[in-house]
């Protein structure tokens, strides 16, 4: 685990909109940890405009009565990283459409955000993911 701690806690950062607009809630589902596990970026380093396209996948499952599969995920997109943006995005892959792309991004989210601690409820709810943004590559 890494070092970054709260209060001893250990902690996230993660922007107002994720909750808000797309409903993501805490803690993260098992696909969610896998998914940022496989692609080794914390939390805030996605995009929101790509957290929404997680929880669509998320839901189409849930109404499909399928587990959703961090394979099956990236089957029908792909990590991309623009130019010097701090951000990584995902986006369809070409001739795979499972979802549409939005009409208007997620705009004034940058400096909305929360610090995320584990709780005595659940001390293990950040645990398996990482923690601090990594570099990414492209």
């Amino acid at each position: 685990m890494d070092d970054r701690s709260y209060g001893g806690k250990p902690f996230i950062f993660l922007y107002q909109t994720v909750f808000k607009r797309t409903v993501l809630r805490l803690p993260f589902t098992a696909f969610e940890r896998e998914l940022l596990t496989e692609i080794n970026i914390a939390p805030a380093q996605l995009h929101p405009n790509s957290w929404a396209f997680v929880r669509a996948f998320e839901i189409l499952n849930g109404y499909l009565g399928l587990l959703p599969s961090v394979d099956v995920f990236l089957h029908f997109f792909e990590v991309k990283k623009q130019g010097k943006s701090r951000w990584v995005s995902f986006s369809g892959v070409a001739g795979r459409i499972l979802v549409t792309l939005f009409h208007n991004s997620y705009k004034g989210w940058k400096g909305k955000f929360f610090r995320v601690c584990a709780s005595k409820p659940d001390p293990t709810a950040l645990d398996g993911i990482p923690l601090y943004w990594v570099k990414i590559q492209g």
